[in-house]
């Protein structure tokens, strides 16, 4: 229980009907989860709009409203606040509900189309193995220390992420490593959160369906880097052209990384193969099971991250040496028949052609690279063709199938990525609805080290249709149709 007013510290008021002095339970957003002597905050959202809801709140047992647009009847004895935006309210309030507990731990965020699971996983690894008791917030899961919980986003809601970072704080957790999504920056929900540091990975064509622009998607993302605070750092990859973007307005320490340019963490490669990268990493050696030119930039992104957050650069370069691969970020087998299995999370075309390079960057060529991908539904449609397009273009045969279709129909996704199939690959695509049925095709066509990609889903173990969930492991599936074809 806490008074009001303390939980509305930092809040833009607009004007008050009632009391701030009494006495709340807890806050919600959703009205379905309002009990009695609850706060609801009435969100607008992209599908409902929380003000709406009001009423029903009320009804609930909500004695405190925190909306933009105040209701037209107002009821006796319940106070309402509007606000200028409640998604930044409901950040600030979940932050003094929960007691600022950013402030007593180090909080860094990674930002950017791609890496942000590899970078804040493989950071969360180095320091558990450098003995730090470490929080994680990914897309992957949400980790307090060594306790696991699920999570439905790659930025939680901010009651969400200040809960877990309260969970952490109470566990005495010292570095806690979260991705932030341009979603998460555009509805507040990491606002009053006190970061130690920024990184910026990169940025390509994503989410376009929520931003419209380019460059409304890359002026979000440079809002994290303006509110870090001064005591703060900003690690920025500067072989992508918006990474000194990113530094416009900071007032943190800048520093950067790259493979192309001179900067403070810069690493060439020296090997690249299946079972991992030799990299020259600011003039020591250093071998990891990591694969790929992408990964050589998450490496320096965690090396940074590391010597920053003060640790020794010895054991950093030992310890990075020891890091395994993330679930669903190119993680691959070699079946009993020779055959090599790839699966990755790459749902971009950024993110495929990278994936797709360093496949071709590795093989001899004498094996057939054969892809299964997909879009998915009710997102950006503009990147369908420009996926199918790369697949093709870099792959000896292409699959083109669902990915998590939502409430769309497949087959038009399908057929909105097959446009981008230039004349001369047609004869190398066919397209098969059915995930499980074009995983199973690709294992059929697949001969003596061949190598299969899978792309798309990664880490996920459901596919989503029509509003519902179900199981779906594309690493589990490939794992068993390749065991079959061996008997």
């Amino acid at each position: 229980m806490m008074v009001l007013k303390d939980i509305l510290y930092k809040v833009t008021i607009n004007a008050v009907v009632g009391s701030t002095s009494i006495t709340v339970g807890k806050i919600e957003f959703d009205s379905r989860q309002i009990q009695t002597n609850d706060v609801f905050v009435a969100i607008a959202g992209t599908i409902t709009d929380g003000h709406q809801y009001i009423e029903k709140a009320i009804k609930d047992g909500a004695t405190a409203i925190i909306c933009e647009v105040l209701p037209e009847s107002l009821e006796d004895g319940v106070t309402y606040v509007k606000v200028a935006n409640s998604n930044q309210a409901l950040a600030f309030m979940a932050n003094n509900f929960y007691g600022q507990p950013s402030e007593n731990l180090k909080l860094v965020g990674v930002t950017g189309t791609n890496g942000k699971t590899t970078v804040t996983s493989l950071l969360y690894q180095l320091f558990k193995k450098a003995g730090f008791k470490v929080g994680l917030i990914s897309t992957v899961n949400i980790m307090v220390d060594n306790t696991m919980y699920k999570t439905m986003h790659t930025t939680p809601d901010s009651l969400t992420i200040n809960k877990y970072l309260q969970m952490m704080s109470d566990e005495g957790v010292e570095f806690c490593f979260m991705e932030v999504s341009s979603h998460g920056i555009h509805q507040s929900r990491t606002e009053g959160l006190k970061f130690a540091g920024g990184i910026f990975t990169n940025l390509s064509h994503d989410h376009l369906d929520y931003h419209k622009t380019f460059a409304e998607y890359r002026d979000v993302k440079k809002t994290f880097f303006d509110q870090l605070p001064k005591d703060a750092f900003a690690l920025s990859n500067i072989d992508d052209k918006n990474g000194l973007v990113m530094f416009q307005n900071t007032a943190a320490k800048k520093y950067t990384y790259a493979l192309k340019n001179y900067a403070d963490y810069r690493a060439q490669i020296l090997e690249n193969e299946l079972n991992g990268l030799l990299l020259k990493l600011n003039d020591n050696e250093l071998w990891t099971r990591l694969i790929g030119s992408f990964n050589a930039y998450n490496i320096l992104a965690i090396y940074g991250t590391a010597k920053l957050l003060g640790l020794d650069k010895v054991e950093v370069l030992r310890l990075i040496s020891e890091l395994e691969t993330v679930a669903g970020r190119f993680q691959h087998f070699i079946s009993e028949g020779k055959i090599t299995a790839i699966v990755d999370y790459a749902h971009t075309p950024d993110a495929l052609k990278n994936v797709l390079e360093t496949i071709n960057d590795i093989r001899t060529k004498n094996e057939a690279l054969i892809t299964v991908v997909g879009c998915g539904g009710n997102r950006d449609k503009t990147k369908r063709p420009k996926m199918a397009h790369i697949a093709s273009a870099l792959s000896t045969k292409v699959i083109i199938t669902s990915d998590n279709p939502r409430n769309e129909v497949p087959e038009t996704i399908i057929e909105e990525m097959e446009k981008g199939v230039e004349p001369q690959n047609f004869k190398k695509t066919l397209s098969i609805t059915d995930r499980k049925q074009a995983i199973k095709t690709a294992c059929q066509m697949a001969g003596p080290n061949d190598i299969i990609l899978i792309a798309g889903k990664g880490h996920e173990t459901y596919q989503e249709i029509k509003g519902e969930r179900f199981d779906f492991d594309d690493y589990k599936i490939v794992q068993d149709y390749l065991k079959q074809l061996q008997k």
